[in-house]
């Protein structure tokens, strides 16, 4: 990954926990970046309305201009479960075999396994804009894209 999709990358953490805080939607069910561009996809079983889209990406916004740290933590699987529990996992499961977690940790914001590089602060992601938004009933899930306003 270079470093404007580590950046990406990044605000997906920081969307997700938006996301959390305005809608209450726990589950991710896929993400996606290219470049500045990325999108991720939450089970979410009503259709929010624009004033929660726009919510979400100034509280994003806002937690990236804090400048919090991104921490990682490595753990046996065992030790991450105990201590975080389901918190750490999305919809795409972890495969049994892998017995050491990354958990990226956004203090108070979000925490999931991962093992892809991010930034070390939120300030370092920039400023992010929405791109576009979908919900999709029959799925009962919500799509949101965005990008970084700096490449």
């Amino acid at each position: 990954m270079d470093d404007i999709e580590i950046r990406t990358h990044t605000a997906l953490h920081v969307v997700k926990g938006a996301v959390r805080k305005v809608l209450g939607a726990k589950w991710t069910a896929s993400t996606w970046v290219s470049k500045g561009h990325g999108r991720i996809t939450i089970q979410l079983f009503n259709k929010p309305g624009e004033s929660d889209m726009k919510e979400i990406f100034r509280l994003a916004n806002e937690k990236i201009v804090e400048g919090v740290p991104v921490k990682m933590e490595v753990l046996p699987r065992e030790e991450a479960e105990k201590k975080y529990g389901d918190e750490i996992y999305d919809l795409f499961p972890i495969p049994a075999e892998v017995k050491e977690l990354k958990i990226v940790i956004i203090e108070g914001w979000n925490i999931n396994a991962c093992n892809k590089p991010h930034t070390s602060t939120t300030a370092e992601i920039g400023e992010i804009e929405m791109c576009d938004w979908r919900f999709r009933r029959v799925k009962n899930l919500l799509e949101v894209s965005f990008n970084l306003k700096k490449i």
